[in-house]
């Protein structure tokens, strides 16, 4: 029987370059913020959100171009096991991308945000205590730790936004990869500042932000950009 990685120390994960051991951190990281978002008020929610988004996309943005496709490769069940995953991270596209259209005060949002939490802890456990383990099983410590290692640069220079018209496989996504990611990092900076505090600046600023995002979604609307998709994660209309 399979062990969730959750329960096992670093050592036992193939130490602390091995893809196990950033995958488990950025689990626990996530879990602190999705704590932190519960209750969190209007402003404060908004800084937790911006802080989930640049640990959540950029970290499956890493899954699904280096750990995903070896897994296709050395599972016999590896397509069916990654799909029900990138499926996941489809609706995690979509659900941010509809929040991002909605007012603090809409009644829709708080039933969006409760989904969003929703599928980002079933995404944690389906890949804590299915896909990862399997992963274990297959690969020595030094091909975890290799993995961590391209894993890791991947996810330093992903985007860190929602982008649900991109493949969830490469080609696709690792061509959309360095434009999105340059637009989504000035868009942070862009929209940390404007959290910050509601100073002179802040409507120039969220103007400079809505601009970024409306550019970095035309780019991704590119055909090239969905090269290798999978129909069940593609967006309808595009």
């Amino acid at each position: 029987m399979t062990r969730s990685i959750a329960d096992q120390t670093v050592a036992e994960l193939g130490g602390r370059l091995s893809v196990l051991t950033r995958q488990q951190k950025d689990h626990i990281e996530l879990d602190r913020l999705l704590r932190q978002l519960d209750g969190a008020e209007a402003t404060a929610q908004g800084q937790v959100l911006l802080r989930i988004y640049r640990l959540v996309f950029p970290h499956a943005f890493a899954e699904e171009s280096v750990l995903w496709p070896v897994m296709r490769r050395v599972l016999p069940d590896g397509h069916e096991l990654t799909l029900q995953v990138e499926q996941e991270h489809q609706e995690v596209n979509e659900l941010v991308t509809a929040l991002e259209t909605l007012d603090a005060d809409d009644p829709q949002r708080e039933a969006v945000l409760a989904r969003l939490v929703e599928v980002l802890r079933e995404d944690v456990r389906d890949e804590e205590d299915e896909l990862l383990p399997r992963l274990q099983q297959l690969l020595g410590p030094a091909r975890l730790r290799g993995l961590g290692l391209a894993w890791e640069v991947l996810r330093r220079t992903a985007p860190t936004r929602a982008h649900p018209v991109v493949a969830r496989r490469p080609p696709g996504n690792v061509i959309a990869a360095l434009p999105l990611s340059v637009l989504d990092r000035l868009r942070d900076v862009a929209d940390a500042a404007v959290l910050r505090g509601p100073g002179r600046g802040a409507p120039v600023l969220r103007s400079v932000s809505t601009g970024l995002g409306a550019l970095a979604h035309r780019i991704e609307g590119l055909p090239v950009m969905r090269r290798g998709e999978d129909p069940s994660t593609g967006r309808a209309g595009f």
